[in-house]
């Protein structure tokens, strides 16, 4: 199935919300280099989340990441988008040589104004977007009121924040430890 729906996307300033985490290295250092490159291929970040740490999903045999979300906007169409995103990847010297394996830096496109896109390079929102606890934080940081064409509610990022100290856990929301950093990205 390849649908791609843009309403004009490639001249209008769209919202987009971004996750990004790292595992090698210097990780905060990955996140903040990362943030600052942003701006240099056209996507003015508007905000951003804390930093969390999580333990990896999938493959397990690798070290925890630090993750976060940005909010942001670009007159970048969605396909340019991504390629400026992965020009970032390989301008960091970041490698994926294990799929869902340890890297430098990762950079995925969450959401893209209303857009629902699918296709074999990109699919907005994001495929797992909703089953990542370790996007899902973040993304309920800087925006708790957001919904998106595709989910009926916003109960789906609204619910992973935590109460009372201790984060309610959803049944679509894989369980991840989590340790909260703060890091100043200036």
């Amino acid at each position: 199935m390849q649908s791609v729906h843009i309403s004009g996307a490639d001249c209008v300033k769209q919202k987009v919300y971004l996750s990004l985490g790292s595992n090698l290295g210097d990780r905060d250092r990955n996140l903040r280099d990362a943030i600052a490159a942003l701006p240099k291929a056209g996507i003015e970040v508007t905000r951003i989340s804390s930093v969390y740490e999580t333990e990896p999903v999938d493959y397990l045999d690798q070290p925890w990441f630090v993750n976060m979300a940005a909010e942001a906007e670009t007159e970048l169409a969605p396909a340019a988008l991504l390629q400026a995103l992965r020009g970032i990847e390989r301008q960091m010297d970041s490698k994926k040589l294990v799929e869902k394996g340890p890297r430098l830096i990762d950079m995925d496109i969450l959401l893209y104004g209303d857009e629902v896109i699918d296709t074999p390079e990109l699919q907005v929102p994001h495929t797992r977007m909703h089953l990542r606890r370790f996007v899902l934080e973040p993304l309920a940081e800087i925006a708790p009121n957001l919904q998106h064409l595709r989910h009926r509610t916003k109960a789906s990022y609204v619910n992973c924040r935590p109460r009372s100290g201790r984060a309610k856990e959803q049944k679509a929301v894989q369980r991840h430890r989590f340790r909260l950093q703060r890091v100043q990205l200036d």
